[in-house]
């Protein structure tokens, strides 16, 4: 049983990834690619003449078997002079789900994968008690609890890309896109209040909190920067 529902997550986080990419793709500089569907490491590094082993030492990646879709990678040595020769195409299948940030190693260079190279300003899209944080791996975003109703409201101005509850693992999900770097993703609600193609403004109500798909009344919020996820708390208020 356990088995089985980490296998659902996996497929609702890679769903949910391949939408957000869709959503939010945005060009990239030159030296550094956007992992596509259908992209194994080994395809990326063989595409920009270099090993596996590099990407993943330049990318501070602790997997290299897991990038997510809207994952943009260095594909060249930091310190080098960039060319659009770093710039490849790809296309097909599915991305597996994503390695976490983690904390640059002794040497050498940050990557998009370390830290956004841009920020964004939040407000909290809910009252309540945050019962999970982020993590990256099995959590890629927070949980807040709160009863059932409690307003959940645009965290920052911007655009309804999805509302619906076709992802499994989120229920009714919304889907917000504020620029070309960043969205973020309101899960569980009783209630949508926003269509596709709304824009909204920050505070602005967007949704009630509810328990579509789990077994809590709670909303499930994530950050993403170029289609990747980010821990919200760096862009969030202190509470």
């Amino acid at each position: 049983m356990q088995q089985t529902t980490r296998m659902m997550k996996r497929f609702a986080c890679a769903s949910l990834l391949a939408l957000v990419a869709a959503c939010g793709s945005a060009p990239v500089a030159p030296g550094y690619y956007r992992v596509e569907r259908g992209d194994t490491l080994s395809k990326i590094a063989r595409s920009n003449r270099q090993s596996v082993q590099s990407i993943v030492r330049w990318n501070n990646l602790n997997n290299p078997d897991s990038i997510e879709v809207g994952q943009v990678l260095r594909v060249v040595p930091p310190g080098s002079a960039a060319s659009t020769s770093g710039a490849v195409r790809s296309g097909g299948g599915s991305a597996s789900a994503s390695a976490s940030p983690r904390t640059s190693p002794p040497a050498t260079d940050s990557a998009p994968s370390a830290a956004p190279a841009s920020t964004i300003s939040l407000v909290w899209p809910a009252d309540g008690t945050v019962i999970r944080r982020f993590d990256g791996n099995n959590s890629k975003g927070i949980d807040i609890s709160a009863a059932a109703g409690t307003p959940v409201i645009a965290a920052a101005p911007g655009t309804v890309v999805y509302a619906g509850n076709g992802l499994r693992g989120y229920g009714n999900l919304l889907i917000l896109k504020h620029n070309s770097e960043y969205l973020t993703a309101y899960a569980h609600n009783r209630v949508l209040l926003v269509k596709e193609g709304q824009s909204v403004t920050r505070g602005e109500k967007i949704a009630e909190m509810g328990d579509t798909d789990t077994d809590r009344v709670m909303l499930h919020f994530e950050l993403r920067y170029q289609g990747r996820s980010i821990d919200p708390a760096r862009a969030l208020p202190p509470r």
